[in-house]
């Protein structure tokens, strides 16, 4: 008798704190949550970031507190992520790039499995760009005639990932590019606007130059071809084999229970259909919206990784590793 009192008074308890803590995680979130942007304040991506919060602060009933965390192209705010234990409170909302070729190209205390990818919520719209009466036109095929002919074009990179798409492109059309390192849209611009370069990878500033027509676009970077540049065609319409489209994601650290994500991904999708968050994505920064489940945004980056993997082999390792000194 005595035993089956102990066994029930166990029995009891158990059910006590699985009650205990099927009713901490129905009321996630019960506090404020954190967003970190990996990037500076008044980029796209902030800009973007802090009306998502505000949406969000709605779905969820508790404030969302933007915090910026720029550096190592959002390696800064992966790395701060990575080590985080607060069960999805605190959230990254940055680009793919980041997670599929930044610990391919750079070494990074994270890996593609470290996190879980809550939502897509935006399709990237990055593209090879040029200036405005350049000798070659506004056409892909015409930078490509010409490089052909002048050794030396010049080609202002931006990333490890487009240096990487550079070089493939070089390889596949047998070009001898002189490639000009800068930093961000806010570095390239001048030199483009200015005519110091002839072409350059763009991850969004080309959306500013949009009306102006000061910025024309020679190839889409996306899967398909860019919203408000259609007739430039997608890089695997011009003929290239690999698919760099970037997509804008939320992460968590892989440990945080799945009725958090489950939640979490509930209010993004409602993001997704908020007037607010469509407005400024898809009529400021010129990006478009979508909504991406967890499973296909967690396939897409790995078999991204799988692609990036191959090219680096194919090149013989990443692009400019070498060029410091």
């Amino acid at each position: 008798m005595q035993m089956k009192l102990l066994s029930t008074a166990i029995l009891a308890t158990t059910m006590a704190v699985g009650v205990a803590g099927q009713a901490q995680a129905d009321d996630f979130p019960s506090k404020p949550l954190t967003l970190v942007v990996g990037f500076g304040a008044g980029g796209s991506t902030d800009i973007q970031a802090r009306v998502l919060a505000n949406v969000l602060e709605e779905e969820l009933g508790q404030p969302v507190n933007v915090v910026n965390q720029p550096g190592a192209g959002g390696g800064v705010a992966l790395s701060r992520l990575t080590v985080s234990d607060d069960e999805g409170y605190t959230f990254v909302f940055g680009t793919s790039m980041t997670i599929t070729y930044g610990p391919l190209s750079t070494e990074t205390n994270y890996q593609l499995d470290d996190f879980r990818y809550v939502a897509g919520v935006t399709l990237g719209q990055s593209a090879m760009v040029t200036g405005e009466d350049r000798p070659f036109g506004d056409t892909w095929e015409g930078l490509i005639e010409y490089a052909k002919e002048n050794p030396g074009t010049s080609y202002a990179t931006q990333t490890a990932l487009d240096r990487m798409i550079i070089e493939y492109i070089a390889q596949q059309e047998g070009l001898d590019l002189r490639i000009v390192p800068t930093s961000g849209g806010a570095g390239m611009a001048p030199l483009i606007l200015s005519g110091d370069v002839d072409f350059a990878y763009s991850g969004g500033t080309h959306s500013g130059y949009a009306d102006s027509g000061e910025m024309p676009v020679l190839l889409s970077l996306a899967e398909d071809r860019l919203v408000a540049f259609p007739d430039a065609p997608s890089i695997q319409e011009a003929g290239y084999d690999i698919n760099p489209a970037e997509i804008r994601v939320v992460m968590v650290p892989q440990n945080t229970p799945d009725s958090h994500v489950e939640r979490l991904a509930e209010a993004l999708e409602a993001a997704t259909q908020d007037e607010r968050f469509i407005e400024i994505t898809e009529e400021r920064i010129l990006m478009p919206v979508v909504y991406m489940d967890e499973d296909e945004v967690t396939q897409t980056l790995s078999d991204q990784v799988t692609g990036y993997r191959a090219l680096l082999e194919e090149l013989g390792g990443v692009p400019g590793e070498d060029d410091e000194g």
